[in-house]
């Protein structure tokens, strides 16, 4: 067994910037809050050296101008949407830099980001398990999980948790892999077969949104969840069941499951912002073949959040903890 596979942890999170904004029945918020106290002492318990952060992004730092499937950033500043911290993340470049060449030579035509944006996908599961953005080092992997065609394919995801796992092999200390996003949820979010061409165009350029236009955005999102727990004509529910066996598959490590499921159906069944999901799958298979240990697990379905909102966190024991007393 290598060093990396004794001390390397796997963290399914999902993230939603409604959290603290939108108004959610007050058992259904003081459950959810109280799950992720739990999470945030288990991970500080682990105390890991570094964090690899898989997460997507919303037209806050990748547009359709050039929309790569996979990027790694070597350095990343958050933009600070909703109620995240803006201001630099404490990226670890060289491991960056060092993931990057790995995964290109496993035959990844990856993109790098030297100046990565970043929005509440990358920085609420930050603010959430360290309190601001000065956590452990951090190297961000950006995964397109919402604008087509490239957006990231499930097999393809498998391989590149999988190259992930063998390059986190070669280096000493504690990594925590974070997959950001998900479960089930289709929150308002433009595409571009959308009619309006000033709506395609703000999808297409890089822009930097004014405090005006961040307000608009955050007020459609709340909008939007209050139709959704309504039952809203066009909303689209969230889908526990599609969520409770994502997450089955994740911790039984049932690749099959995932290899046989059609592009198209992760959309159908769970709603276009599903494929975040993804993020989970790519984090959980850089734990490789091993026999993880489930640590945490939690789930609620929140339509004031627009969120199938789930927790997964998983370790690799020490080869000391496999040897029998």
């Amino acid at each position: 067994m290598t060093a990396a596979h004794s001390s390397r942890a796997f963290l399914g999170l999902s993230h939603t910037p409604l959290l603290g904004l939108a108004t959610v029945p007050q058992t259904v918020e003081a459950e959810l809050l109280s799950a992720l106290d739990i999470l945030k002492s288990r991970v500080l318990a682990w105390a890991p050296d570094r964090v690899v952060l898989v997460a997507p992004d919303h037209y806050n730092g990748f547009f359709n101008e050039l929309m790569p499937t996979f990027c790694v950033g070597t350095d990343a500043v958050s933009v600070g949407d909703y109620l995240m911290p803006s201001g630099p993340l404490r990226v670890d470049t060289h491991t960056a830099l060092a993931l990057s060449t790995s995964l290109m030579d496993a035959g990844f035509d990856l993109s790098v980001s030297r100046r990565m944006r970043v929005d509440h996908a990358f920085v609420q599961p930050l603010v959430l398990l360290w309190g601001s953005l000065q956590s452990p080092p951090v190297v961000p992997v950006f995964l397109n999980a919402l604008a087509g065609p490239t957006i990231a394919r499930v097999g393809r995801c498998i391989e590149l948790g999988q190259a992930l796992g063998r390059f986190l092999d070669t280096l000493p200390g504690r990594t925590l892999v974070i997959g950001s996003g998900g479960l089930s949820h289709e929150p308002p979010a433009p595409t571009m077969d959308h009619p309006d061409p000033a709506v395609r165009e703000r999808i297409i350029a890089r822009v930097d949104y004014t405090p005006a236009q961040r307000q608009e955005r955050t007020q459609r999102a709340m909008e939007a969840g209050l139709a959704l727990s309504q039952g809203a004509p066009g909303t689209k529910p969230l889908n526990p069941d599609w969520d409770r066996r994502w997450m089955d598959a994740l911790e039984h490590g049932d690749l099959g499951y995932f290899s046989g499921m059609a592009e198209h159906r992760i959309e159908a069944d769970a709603g276009r912002s599903a494929h975040e999901s993804k993020t989970w799958l790519v984090a959980r298979c850089s734990l490789g073949d091993t026999s993880p240990r489930t640590h945490m697990r939690h789930y609620q379905a929140i339509p004031e959040l627009i969120a199938g909102f789930g927790v997964l966190f998983m370790d690799t024991p020490t080869p000391e903890e496999t040897q029998p007393s």
